[in-house]
């Protein structure tokens, strides 16, 4: 199979990812509670999120992660158009994703520099993801879609190519480890670590203890 040998993601931020091993999911429509739920996530253990474009204070929220808590690794999500490309690489963030797999946005990041991973739920999906140079793939929706069992069936084609998974989409602390445990995944994506409610209600305590199960979670699953 026929690939571009480079990839979209630099190895510092796929080693990165991995040693993680969970990326918070945020919807955050407030600016003035952006910097408080990325250190409630740090205090937790959590370092990475991906910021989803859902709200109009999305972007002025990443600029405010990016400039107040430089140590959390930023990700922005639903990245549908040309224009978020851009958008996104002027605000210099560490990654971006897409709930599907559209070639002109992966096109569009690769020519900006911006490590991106598109969604993916069909061997299809990942052949254009593939030749476009995508390594590390957001498989979406992970549980409605058939969860590890469709993932492990629909990637054995490919299991050659080294690609990884960031399963989102239905995952939770209960079925986590279900994911966590496969070699496929580099890390599960969340939104229930900083429910949209947690936010708006400013209960960063909640998002705090919501993190640092997840990380014992993932310790006791990757240390054994």
């Amino acid at each position: 199979m026929q690939s571009n040998s480079q990839s979209i993601m630099t190895p510092s931020l796929i080693k990165k990812i991995d040693q993680t091993g969970i990326i918070a999911v945020l919807i955050i429509d407030e600016v003035r509670n952006a910097v408080s739920v990325a250190r409630a996530l740090l205090d937790g253990g959590v370092d990475a999120i991906e910021l989803t474009l859902r709200t109009r204070a999305a972007l002025e929220s990443a600029r405010a992660i990016k400039k107040e808590v430089p140590e959390m690794t930023l990700g922005i999500g639903t990245v549908l158009t040309v224009d978020q490309v851009k958008a996104v690489v002027d605000i210099d963030v560490d990654f971006a994703v897409a709930p599907g797999c559209n070639p002109k946005i992966i096109a569009e990041a690769r020519k900006h520099g911006l490590s991106f991973a598109p969604g993916v739920m069909t061997p299809t999906d990942i052949e254009i993801a593939v030749e476009q140079g995508c390594r590390i793939l957001k498989y979406f929706p992970a549980e409605t879609s058939g969860g590890m069992k469709h993932l492990e069936s629909m990637s054995a084609p490919y299991n050659y190519l080294g690609l990884k998974f960031v399963p989102l989409g239905g995952c939770n602390i209960d079925n986590a480890p279900t994911y966590l445990k496969s070699k496929l995944i580099t890390a599960i994506g969340g939104t229930w670590l900083a429910k949209r409610p947690l936010i708006q209600s400013k209960d960063w305590a909640a998002i705090t203890k919501n993190a640092r199960e997840i990380r014992a979670l993932i310790n006791q699953i990757r240390t054994n």
